[in-house]
C-alpha cells in the first residue's frame, strides 16, 4: 500500500512538473512574467521565490496537479512599466506556443523515457504463441501454438520486426482497436523458412482494450511448455506419482502443445461430472513414460472444475530487447507517435459510440498501476511514466475550453477572424469544458470502482 501511495505521489508530481515547465520555459522565452510555478494545489507545503525574476516556485499539500501563473492584464491590474510583460500583450503565435508546449512537453518526456529504456535493455518474454483457444482469430488462421513471429505490420504494409511477445501484442491491439487486418510472418517449431498468415483483426468487436479483447484473439500469454513445475501433497498429481520436471506430451488422445492447453483439459475434465482417468504420456529426462492421472472436482465460485494440485508450465523463453543511440531515439519517437495517435483514435471511437467508456481509467487504477510497475523494477516504472506522459499530452490537447487545447482552438479563432473570442463566450465555454471534464471524470471514478469490486 505504501509503494503504491508513494510511486502514484512520484508519479503525478514528476508528469505535472514536466507539463508546466512546458508552459514555464516557453513564457519565460517569449517575454512573459511568470508570477508562479506550482506543483499541487491547496495549501503551500514548500517553496521560494527567485530574487532575480520574482516568480514564486511553490509545492502544494494536494499533488494532483499543477499551475503556471503568468501575468495577465485581464486577471487584475498591471502596472505600465510592465504591460510589455503580461500574457494578453504578446501575440498570437506566442501565446499560442505557450498554450501547447505543456502537452508538447509531456510527449518529449515520453520519447526521453522510451529512448533511455530502449538503450538499458529490458528482458521480455519471446514473441512465441501459445495454443490459441477454438474460434479466435489466430486458431482460425490456422495457428497452432509454438509459432515464433518473427515480422508484423498492416496487411498491404511493410513489415516492422517483432522482437517480443510485447510487441506482438501491441500490433494486435492496435489492429483490432483500429479495425485493420495484420499480416504476421512466423517460424514453426524446427523450421527453416518463414510463413505468412493474415489475422482478421478488422473483424473483431473492440469496444474495449482489455483481456477480453486478447482472448477473442487468442493470445492471452505467451508459450509456455506443459511442463509440471510444482507438485503439492495429497492431490492427484503425487498420487499419480508426476514428478518435477516431467514434460506432458499427450492425455489420452490429444496431444499437448503447451500448458495453458493442459490446463484448459484439467479444469474441464470436472465440470459436467466427475472426472474420468486420464492417460498421460510424459518425458523424464528423454524416458517416455505413461501413468493413469484422474483429476479431482472441486468447486471453485459458481462451477465446478478439474484440479490435479500441481503447478503446470515451464519459465518463459525471454529475449533481451535493447537497441542503439540512434536507433533507440528512433524506436522511442515512433512508439511515442503510435501510442499518441491510438490514444486519440480510442477517445473518438468512445466519443461516437463505437469505444465503450471502460477504457478511461481514474486515479486509483493509476494508482495501482504505478504501485505495480514500481514493484517490478525501475525499468518497469519508466515504462509506465512514459505512458501516462503521453496519455496526459494527448488528453490536454482535446478541443475542451478548460483543457489546452481549447484554448488552441480559442487562438486558431482568432486568427481566422482576426479577433479574440469574447470574454462571455469565453467563460460560456469554460463552464462547458468544465461540466464535460467533469463527467469525464466521474465515469473514470466510476470504472476503477467497478474493478476494484469484480
Amino acid at each position: 500500500m505504501m509503494l503504491t501511495l508513494v510511486a502514484f505521489i512520484i508519479a503525478i508530481a514528476v508528469l505535472v512538473a514536466v507539463h508546466e515547465w512546458g508552459h514555464f520555459s516557453v513564457a519565460r522565452a517569449c517575454g512573459v512574467k511568470v508570477l508562479r510555478f506550482s506543483v499541487g494545489f491547496g495549501p503551500r507545503l514548500a517553496g521560494w521565490t527567485s530574487t532575480t525574476t520574482g516568480t514564486e516556485y511553490v509545492v502544494g499539500v494536494l499533488p494532483i496537479g499543477g499551475y503556471v501563473k503568468m501575468l495577465d492584464e485581464r486577471e487584475g491590474p498591471v502596472d505600465d512599466s510592465e504591460s510589455a510583460l503580461a500574457f494578453n500583450t504578446k501575440p498570437l503565435r506566442s501565446r499560442a506556443a505557450i498554450v501547447a508546449a505543456g502537452p508538447i512537453a509531456n510527449l518529449l518526456l515520453a520519447v526521453i523515457l522510451y529512448s533511455v529504456v530502449n538503450w538499458i535493455g529490458v528482458d521480455q518474454p519471446q514473441a512465441l504463441l501459445a495454443r490459441p483457444s477454438q474460434g479466435t482469430v489466430l486458431a482460425i488462421a490456422g495457428l497452432q501454438g509454438g509459432e515464433r513471429v518473427v515480422q508484423a505490420g498492416y496487411e498491404g504494409e511493410e513489415l516492422e520486426p517483432v522482437q517480443s511477445f510485447e510487441k506482438f501484442r501491441w500490433w494486435m491491439a492496435r489492429g483490432a482497436l483500429e479495425h485493420r487486418n495484420v499480416q504476421v510472418e512466423f517460424l514453426k517449431p524446427g523450421a527453416r523458412n518463414t510463413q505468412a498468415v493474415v489475422l482478421a483483426l478488422s473483424e473483431v468487436d473492440a469496444p474495449d482494450a482489455n483481456a477480453q479483447l486478447f482472448a477473442r484473439i487468442g493470445i492471452l500469454g505467451p508459450y509456455s511448455q506443459a511442463q509440471i513445475s510444482t507438485i503439492l501433497p495429497d492431490g492427484a498429481a503425487a498420487l499419480a506419482q508426476l514428478r518435477t520436471g516431467d514434460v506432458v506430451l499427450r492425455v489420452d488422445q490429444t496431444d499437448i502443445v503447451d500448458a495453458g492447453q493442459l490446463r484448459d483439459m484439467i479444469r474441464v475434465s470436472g465440470r459436467d461430472a466427475e472426472p474420468l482417468p486420464q492417460t498421460w504420456q510424459l518425458d523424464r529426462g528423454g524416458e517416455r513414460l505413461t501413468v493413469t492421472v484422474k483429476p479431482a472436482r472441486e468447486r471453485e465460485g459458481d462451477q465446478y472444475i478439474g484440479r490435479i494440485r500441481a503447478g503446470i508450465g515451464s519459465p518463459l523463453a525471454m529475449t533481451t530487447v535493447q537497441y542503439g543511440l540512434l536507433d533507440g531515439v528512433g524506436e522511442a519517437l515512433a512508439h511515442t507517435w503510435e501510442t499518441s495517435a491510438l490514444t486519440l483514435r480510442v477517445l473518438g471511437q468512445i466519443v461516437v459510440g463505437k469505444a465503450s467508456l471502460n477504457n478511461l481509467s481514474g486515479p486509483i487504477t493509476i494508482a495501482d498501476y504505478a504501485g505495480k510497475s514500481a514493484a517490478m523494477g525501475p525499468t518497469q516504472f519508466l515504462l509506465f511514466l512514459a505512458l501516462m506522459s503521453i496519455s496526459l499530452g494527448v488528453l490536454n490537447l482535446l478541443p475542451l475550453p478548460i483543457l489546452d487545447g481549447g484554448h488552441l482552438m480559442y487562438y486558431l479563432w482568432e486568427a481566422l477572424s482576426g479577433k479574440p473570442v469574447t470574454l462571455t463566450w469565453t467563460e460560456r465555454l469554460q463552464k462547458v469544458g468544465f461540466v464535460i471534464l467533469l463527467m469525464m471524470m466521474s465515469v473514470a471514478v466510476v470504472n476503477d470502482v467497478t474493478r476494484l469490486l469484480r
